[in-house]
């Protein structure tokens, strides 16, 4: 066929080669992949038309799910690592159990678990999910683990990222979640907490082997009228002043030469890993013990309600001390305080959907409460939510 220029144009022909997936070759003369018969090239579209999105909509917490590690690991368990005691940990920290990944467990499997659960709840199907947000420090992959999440779960018509905000990760996925909601029109949106920090604890340290354990929490956020919005108010903040007292940075091997013995740089460069966790404990306290508080009020005064007036009390699962400490301080009884932490320790991004699961599947907490949740650890961040469940 010849072009107006005079130029013989063959039409796009396909062809095979030995140990080489179908190629086209295009008018442009650019060669392309083609799928072969049942194939589906990566980042086709395969999503149902999406209905018209409304902006300005409310968002309320339909569904939550949770998981955790077979291998439960006690304070006497520890007792046989390290110097310590069941006695000595759970007095200073309130907590005598923790879950870590072992064999073919992986952060991926548990977050999918955990999603499953809050979909059933929801009664919302896995095409009907517009978007996953994944709250976690430690993801299976460098590059995030949301992709993977939303791949198992068949999450088909949703697009993901991952979060990482340590142990305020999950609130800020939630207020992130309705933002998508009022300003994007999104419909429904998976946010899922899910940390293994167990794979970044020194087993030889008491002051942190103590503390962390592995797990994943999920709510499902829908969109719902402006009127029933079930984020009352919120507040965040972060101060990278306070990294010092709390990080897992990367390693720089001091005994590695960086340079030749002429100064120059050497290359390539050295395969990069993360200290185990490192963690000023009091000054982690004190800061914990003054911020908290401080931006629960915060969104309580944009919520218009006073903190006698919420039902629970849902705070980051890091320390009993602190829990009580800030409860205290904010003159909300013990009986409406949420701790989950005895049994799993400290789950990072996981641990306010983790509490959250066990007490609605229990009963504790019905359609209508009001929780003041919060967020804090590293970073430093912290931040906090006044919500109504279901």
């Amino acid at each position: 066929m010849a072009s107006a220029s005079g130029l013989v144009i063959r039409p796009p022909r396909c062809f095979t080669a030995r140990n080489f997936a179908p190629f086209c070759v295009s008018r442009s003369g650019l060669l392309l992949r083609c799928c072969a018969a049942g194939e589906q090239a990566l980042g086709a579209s395969i999503s149902k038309p999406r209905i018209p999105r409304l902006v300005g909509m409310g968002s309320k917490l339909v569904g939550c799910g949770s998981a955790a590690p077979n291998l439960l690991i006690s304070n006497d368990d520890l007792a046989q690592i390290v110097e310590t005691s069941d006695e000595w940990i759970s007095v200073r920290t309130g907590i005598r159990n923790r879950r870590v990944l072992t064999g073919d467990e992986t952060l991926t499997g548990l977050a999918i678990e955990a999603a499953k659960g809050a979909l059933q709840m929801a009664e919302v199907e896995s095409d009907d999910v517009d978007l996953v947000i994944m709250c976690t420090s430690t993801p299976d992959d460098l590059f995030g683990g949301g992709g993977q999440v939303q791949r198992d779960l068949g999450c088909k018509n949703a697009w993901t990222f991952d979060i990482t905000a340590a142990c305020s990760g999950f609130v800020v996925g939630l207020i992130t979640a309705t933002r998508f909601i009022k300003g994007g029109g999104y419909q429904n949106i998976l946010v899922i907490g899910a940390d293994a920090l167990s794979k970044y604890v020194d087993w030889t340290d008491r002051g942190t082997c103590i503390l962390f354990g592995d797990a994943a929490g999920a709510v499902l956020v829908q969109a719902c009228a402006s009127e029933e919005d079930g984020l009352l108010g919120f507040d965040l903040h972060s101060d990278g002043h306070g990294q010092r007292h709390l990080n897992a940075i990367a390693k720089d091997d001091k005994n590695e030469l960086t340079s030749n013995m002429n100064g120059a740089p050497l290359f390539p460069p050295r395969k990069s890993s993360y200290s185990c966790i490192q963690m000023n404990g009091k000054e982690v306290f004190r800061f914990a013990v003054r911020c908290v508080p401080q931006t629960i009020e915060a969104a309580l005064e944009e919520a218009g309600i006073a903190s006698s007036s919420i039902d629970w009390l849902l705070l980051h699962q890091a320390n009993q001390r602190i829990i009580d400490a800030v409860a205290t301080r904010l003159q909300i009884p013990s009986d409406r305080v949420i701790a989950n932490l005895a049994n799993y320790g400290n789950t990072s991004a996981a641990s306010i959907p983790l509490a959250l699961d066990e007490v609605v599947r229990g009963g504790r907490v019905k359609a209508g409460d009001t929780i003041a949740i919060a967020g804090f650890g590293a970073g430093l961040t912290w931040g906090s939510a006044i919500i109504r469940w279901g």
